[in-house]
């Protein structure tokens, strides 16, 4: 096994060094020419005065550049910190200023956007453009170099990187507050890959469609699963979902991921016969049933995998296609090298169907958020007992087992609604209302109020009217699961991995509505 995520592409470069590695458009790089890109760019990295474990932030779009100016910055011995590419400038500034990155690579119209967040960057030291360079500014703390200037740099060898070194910072989201950073070692990407890969069975003859951030932990994971088995990669920024469709049938795509809101739309559309596309993941929420049985009849010959995980412990389940007509609500059961418990309030372990948190051990869980002890020691604590050094990540949601030690997701911990002296799980509410064929998306919320308690907010992207949606409420709801406030929205704002943004519409609530508690 690679000692290191950029040892990948090393050995992908020595078994098969003419095989295609990355496809964006009509560029291509074969391994060898990966692997030689690569080592260029890193050299150019060590060049500018880059050191062991320093922190070299990415804001490209998806693309082949993106790709090797991430592994760039491995290979060099930094710490690549992918950044979203839909992000704004505060967020952005919050990434650099939290990561204390001192390079950035991005192109022109990013850094202009840019240039009042990076002047309070005072780690900054670089700012490598992927095009042309504007001219100098005499105030700037940091230098602006041309991608060019990377490629002068003498090559030489690569530090070498072991398992514990740090890799990669991804930023989470939340649920509250800024993004904090997770921090995954080399092991963590290389273990991952190959926990993956053991399951999906990929093969140097697999080509995956890569349409997911490469931010984010089930994106970067396209990569490094094909990377470890010497299997192709086709980078895709789509502006419709149609967009993916004619990448799947130009390519001849057999692996494709995605989250549900694409799989949603997805799911509506007229698929030709694709007997190449091998299989389907999905992660980042549930998929709805119905949509799950509308992709097994568009796409007969595709094994269907529904995947659950959390960023700070990569991937934790898998349900088997072999168990989707028996268990398709379930989020099944461990991958290989992860160890599962579900746990009370006390953390002792739950019965059969007892509902209890997710807690994750073995060597995917990640080392922690970067810069944040107190959020690092609330997450990555271990469980009651006897103190050892199994890393242990607890996700914060609410799961149960069955006799046959399949799991169930039930709902985030910090997300039960507590009303009328029940406590109230989104995804029951979310589910029944996205059985409506006129609803695409939906998300409910508990925001406070002057009594006690909290009010239920409905939030919904649907062609129904709300009267519509009211009425399919109380016939499949119970009293105290009954939303008090319906809104109805044009289209459903999503954060940067694509998922419905709760934060948002929570605030844009609290915002305009003068009878909730602020």
């Amino acid at each position: 096994m690679a000692s290191s995520v950029y040892q990948l592409v090393v050995q992908q470069a020595q078994r098969q060094p003419a095989a295609l590695a990355l496809v964006q458009h009509d560029q291509t790089l074969s391994y060898a020419e990966l692997q030689q890109q690569i080592a260029c760019w890193a050299a150019g990295f060590i060049a500018l005065g880059l050191r062991a474990d320093q922190r070299v932030a990415i804001y490209l779009p998806k693309q082949i550049t993106a790709v090797c100016a991430i592994w760039a910055a491995m290979a060099a011995g930094g710490v690549a910190v992918p950044v979203n590419p839909v992000l704004k400038p505060a967020q952005v500034q919050h990434i650099l200023r939290n990561s204390g990155a001192t390079l950035l690579i991005t192109h022109q119209a990013r850094a202009c956007r840019l240039l009042d967040s990076l002047a309070d960057c005072a780690e900054l030291r670089h700012v490598i453009l992927t095009d042309q360079v504007p001219e100098l500014h005499s105030t700037w703390s940091f230098s602006v170099h041309p991608l060019t200037a990377l490629e002068q740099a003498t090559l030489q060898p690569l530090p070498d990187r072991v398992g514990t070194d740090l890799a990669a910072i991804l930023y989470t989201s939340g649920s509250t507050g800024l993004a904090k950073g997770v921090m995954l070692s080399q092991a963590n990407l290389v273990l991952g890959a190959a926990s993956v890969v053991s399951y999906l069975h990929n093969t140097a003859e697999d080509r995956l469609l890569a349409v997911l951030p490469l931010s984010f932990d089930y994106g970067l994971s396209q990569l490094t699963s094909a990377f470890t088995v010497g299997a192709s990669v086709v980078l895709l920024d789509y502006l419709v979902p149609q967009d993916v469709v004619q990448a799947v049938v130009r390519y001849r795509i057999t692996g494709l991921a995605a989250v549900p809101s694409l799989w949603q739309q997805l799911a509506r559309l007229d698929w030709p016969m694709v007997s190449h596309l091998r299989y389907l993941t999905n992660s980042g929420g549930a998929l709805l049933v119905s949509c799950l049985h509308a992709l097994q009849q568009a796409l007969p010959d595709t094994r269907i995998y529904l995947m659950y995980g959390f960023t700070e412990a990569f991937r934790a389940t898998y349900l088997p296609p072999e168990q989707l007509m028996q268990r398709p609500d379930s989020i099944g059961k461990p991958v290989p090298d992860a160890q599962l418990q579900v746990v009370n309030a006390s953390g002792e372990p739950c019965g059969v169907d007892e509902p209890g948190e997710l807690v994750q051990t073995g060597p995917l869980v990640a080392q922690g958020y970067w810069g944040d002890t107190t959020a690092s020691a609330h997450t990555f604590r271990p469980l009651p007992g006897p103190v050892d050094q199994v890393p242990t990540a607890w996700s914060g949601d609410q799961v149960r087992q069955d006799a046959e030690g399949y799991l169930y997701f039930i709902g985030r911990r910090d997300g039960m609604i507590k009303t009328a002296g029940y406590r109230v799980s989104p995804d029951e509410i979310e589910t029944q209302v996205q059985l409506l064929p006129g609803v695409t998306c939906a998300v409910a919320q508990g925001v406070p109020q002057a009594g006690p308690g909290q009010v239920i907010v409905l939030w919904v992207q649907a062609t129904d009217a709300l009267s519509v949606i009211r009425e399919h409420c109380q016939q499949r709801l119970p009293n105290y699961m009954q939303p008090q406030d319906y809104i109805l929205l044009p289209e459903m704002p999503l954060n940067p991995n694509g998922k419905p943004d709760r934060p948002a519409l929570r605030r844009d609530y609290l915002a305009t509505r003068s009878e909730v508690v602020r």
